[in-house]
């Protein structure tokens, strides 16, 4: 299944993947610079000294560690596959196939979204459970630091003082992810491998992997390389990329408004990570109508385009 069409002049597949990853790194760059500048307006030239409290989301300087998060979104998931498709002499929204989304469709993936909790939850629970051998103790021991090390910038983020925070916050974790990373990596990444390989399942499995493993948690590894399957699967089956970038959005958007909804009500944030705790057959039953959903997107999707 192609979501653009043929275009003789496209590069090898491989190469563009070349070509991205050049970009993003560029871009990277120039954007870190551009938010370092501007945090030095902010603070001073006294932050050189403290750049490692910046960097570690500490609360004195939060506002800085947002905007360096805003522009790396920018720098390094959104500007890089636009500059491919440009590269390639597409527009952006045939290139990574920006069809106007149907509402049967836009539902589902809603549907989908909420059904899928408690299995994700139970994905969640499995992967914190992960317990490395005995010679590899040290490793485990880096990886459970930056596990936690990553918590604390997190919580540190989504803390709110006011309703702009919980805005800023929603732009942040939310909006920008959601489009970013999936024009990067469902998009960009997913598209070239499956026209490297000619294998869409293939491509959305590499992808995922790759999309789990840039975020360097580990013990959310499992979780988020399946979400990024999910998000693989909605963009292959429907035919455009906008009910990728809305399964993203619901995911993060839910996290930020529990976050603002413990905070409003003065409870802490770190219940937030503790499991609801559903019965085993609950967990089950989430997985199998989650994929039964799967596939009524899917058959919903091939007649839509049947009548278009």
């Amino acid at each position: 299944m192609n979501f653009v069409t043929p275009n003789k002049e496209e590069i090898n597949p491989i190469l563009q993947l070349l070509l991205l990853l050049f970009y993003a790194l560029i871009g990277g760059f120039v954007f870190g610079l551009l938010a370092v500048v501007i945090n030095l307006m902010i603070y001073g030239l006294g932050l050189v000294r403290n750049f490692d409290l910046l960097i570690s989301g500490d609360p004195k300087y939060i506002t800085g560690f947002k905007i360096i998060q805003i522009l790396s979104s920018i720098g390094t998931f959104i500007l890089p596959p636009i500059a491919l498709a440009l590269t390639m002499q597409r527009k952006v929204t045939d290139f990574y196939s920006f069809k106007k989304p149907q509402v049967l469709l836009v539902v589902l993936v809603m549907i989908i979204m909420v059904v899928s909790m408690p299995f994700m939850e139970w994905t969640v629970m499995f992967n914190q459970k992960m317990v490395l051998p005995d010679f590899l103790k040290g490793i485990e021991q880096w990886m459970k630091e930056k596990e936690d090390a990553a918590m604390k910038i997190t919580y540190a983020m989504i803390k709110v003082r006011s309703n702009l925070d919980f805005v800023v916050n929603l732009i942040m974790i939310a909006v920008l992810p959601a489009i970013g990373e999936e024009l990067m990596f469902r998009g960009g990444v997913q598209r070239s491998i499956t026209k490297a390989f000619n294998s869409p399942h293939l491509a959305i499995w590499i992808t995922a992997i790759i999309f789990s493993a840039i975020h360097v948690q580990f013990y959310g590894f499992v979780p988020r390389m399946l979400l990024g399957a999910g998000f693989g699967y909605l963009y292959f089956y429907g035919g455009s990329i906008w009910y990728a970038v809305l399964g993203h959005f619901i995911n993060n958007a839910y996290a930020v408004c529990a976050a603002f909804y413990m905070q409003k009500h003065n409870m802490p944030l770190n219940k937030a990570d503790e499991p609801i705790g559903f019965p085993w057959y609950g967990y089950l039953i989430s997985a199998i109508i989650t994929i039964a959903l799967f596939k009524f997107f899917k058959d919903s999707a091939e007649r839509e385009r049947k009548l278009d």
